[in-house]
């Protein structure tokens, strides 16, 4: 009877796991959107099914890990995982420092043991921490989430014209009025951590952007204070590159002896020609003292002596009378100049 049962349960076993290879099988040609639909059907009709999906997606980091930017210089890790305990229990957190300067570098990530407790968390993903308001969204999405939709540019506001006085937290409170705020501080300095005069406002919606602008109330900190678009604040010249019609070349004088391959030419070439050019040879007859083909060699030439013969004795050079030397020129040990044999 036993044997009978034994024999049975491998029989499933056998039955059941070629079940499993023919829906491998199946499967295995279906691109990622339709096996994501299929499972997500299944789950929603069969219990058992969503919580081994949920189980399986838990385990991965990629939902449990979230991105942290908009960090006050000041913020420590501890910090950071304090601010976000509250959500649940947190298997790894740390602000980013930059290795050369040991600072930090203003953003950081936290990681969740439960999948829950992320997506608790990025359900308020804005959070004020030592002064500034940072946000959160998942680390997967790096800088894709929710802050940098097409419409950042109509909700993210330059203020300008600070009191040193103004704090992070007076500078939200102040905007605070027109609507929620995403994420926002002033301005500090690395290395003093003083304010810098100036500071930055996001909000979650433009409607709420376009009322902090046309606000007439713009005195904070017994300074009137500058509101507009931080787009519209970008100090930064734009280097424009000039097409290539309007670009006028120059004439440059042509090297003597030098010749464009392919063209006549009249003395001059476009800005741009490359060297080098090739050098023109000359016919042997204009050098009808050495044999030929000879590259042209420099002329010498003697400076004109007062009297009719120079202190050798050999006629002064007229342009009649061209001195060939064959051999060589020396001077004798009385440093007078005659001519070789």
């Amino acid at each position: 009877m036993e044997d009978m049962k034994k024999r049975k349960m491998e029989e499933m076993g056998d039955a059941q796991t070629s079940t499993q290879e023919q829906l491998r099988t199946l499967l295995d040609p279906l691109a990622k959107p339709q096996l994501v639909d299929l499972l997500s059907r299944l789950g929603s009709q069969y219990p058992s099914i969503a919580e081994e999906i949920k189980s399986l997606a838990s385990a991965d980091p990629v939902h449990r890990k979230l991105f942290v930017r908009g960090l006050a210089w000041n913020t420590t890790s501890e910090t950071l995982c304090a601010a976000f305990q509250v959500h649940g229990e947190i298997e790894e957190g740390a602000v980013i420092y930059d290795k050369a300067t040991g600072k930090s570098r203003g953003y950081g990530f936290i990681t969740y043991k439960h999948m829950e407790s992320t997506q608790n968390a990025l359900s308020a993903p804005s959070k004020l921490i030592d002064g500034r308001m940072a946000v959160c969204n998942l680390a997967c999405e790096g800088l894709t989430g929710a802050s940098t939709t097409l419409d950042l540019a109509q909700r993210k506001l330059y203020i300008g014209g600070l009191s040193p006085d103004v704090t992070s937290e007076a500078l939200l409170s102040f905007f605070g009025r027109h609507g929620e705020i995403e994420e926002g501080s002033v301005a500090y300095d690395k290395d003093t951590n003083e304010s810098r005069g100036f500071g930055f406002v996001t909000y979650k919606t433009v409607e709420a952007a376009k009322k902090a602008i046309d606000d007439p109330q713009k005195l904070l900190g017994g300074r009137s204070i500058i509101v507009k678009l931080a787009d519209t604040h970008k100090g930064k010249p734009v280097q424009t590159q000039l097409p290539p019609s309007a670009i006028v070349p120059l004439p440059v004088p042509l090297a003597a002896g030098y010749s464009q391959p392919g063209k006549i030419h009249s003395g001059t070439v476009p800005v741009g020609y490359t060297y080098p050019q090739s050098i023109a040879s000359y016919p042997p007859a204009f050098y009808p003292s050495f044999p030929a083909p000879y590259a042209a060699q420099p002329q010498l030439s003697y400076a004109p002596v007062a009297a009719g013969k120079d202190p050798v004795g050999l006629p002064a050079p007229t342009p009649g009378n061209v001195i060939v030397l064959k051999n060589f020129i020396k001077r004798d040990p009385k440093n007078t100049l005659v001519h070789g044999a």
